[in-house]
């Protein structure tokens, strides 16, 4: 798998968080729902702390077709972190191709199918409620542990590998993302692979950035999906314990 060159860190640039949500003027979420809010919160405090002197912007998707928003897209020092996979097809940045591809849901189900021989999650039955945390850096890729949606919305938590199904679907889910991610030329960032064992493992998406359900991983010191997020995207050294817990799993796409 190519990964693109990096630039050097962005430590005095610009960073422009991305949600499908109402914005203020000042930068405050308006209409935006509760979990919009702590993603965005996350971002922000992961950015703040890896690169202080970053300014932060929130941008509403909405006002990306305005004349001022697309010429301001086509000014240097600014790394965008799209937390919506609604995105105008005009933005240019280094995700902007997998970004469209994961919008392409029909697409990809089709392609794991007809590819990898695996069977689908289907909007009429089951939707993915587990999520496998993808970490893709320019020396390679990495698993974090399930994370998985109880039986309250948006209610995430932590699954252990050790736990009943999960063992004998490591395998199978490990090689799936890396199949995806190769074929879609993954540039740095982190991923949520969506899927359900409702009946077996049925594939559903594929997230090009820490979705809702990364909430859960907040709170859990070098787990924290968000900042593993920027450090990606701005090629900057992933936080301390990522390597010393899981080395095995750091393979080259």
């Amino acid at each position: 798998m190519v990964i693109p060159t990096l630039k050097a860190p962005n430590r005095n640039g610009r960073a422009s968080i991305i949600v499908n949500a109402k914005v203020k003027q000042e930068g405050r979420l308006i209409a935006a729902s509760p979990v919009t809010e702590r993603m965005v919160n996350a971002l922000k405090e992961s950015i703040a702390g890896c690169s202080p002197e970053t300014i932060i912007e929130t941008v509403a998707v909405a006002s990306l077709w305005s004349d001022q928003a697309q010429q301001q897209t086509q000014m240097g020092g600014r790394i965008y972190c799209p937390l919506t996979i609604q995105l105008p097809h005009w933005l240019d940045f280094p995700g902007q191709s997998i970004y469209q591809a994961c919008q392409e849901i029909n697409a990809r189900r089709q392609w794991v199918s007809q590819q990898l021989n695996l069977p689908l999650c289907s909007d009429d039955n089951w939707l993915g409620d587990h999520w496998l945390p993808i970490i893709v850096t320019v020396n390679g890729i990495q698993f974090l542990p399930l994370i998985y949606e109880g039986m309250m919305p948006n209610a995430y938590e932590m699954v252990s590998w050790d736990l009943p199904p999960y063992q004998r679907y490591q395998s199978s889910l490990e090689n799936l993302a890396q199949a995806l991610l190769k074929e879609l030329k993954a540039p740095p960032a982190v991923y949520l692979l969506q899927f359900s064992l409702a009946q077996g493992l049925l594939f559903d998406r594929l997230w090009p950035f820490p979705a809702a359900p990364a909430i859960a991983t907040i709170n859990h010191g070098h787990a924290n999906l968000y900042t593993y997020h920027w450090c990606c995207l701005n090629n900057l050294p992933l936080p301390t314990g990522l390597d010393d817990r899981q080395p095995q799993q750091l393979l080259s796409l």
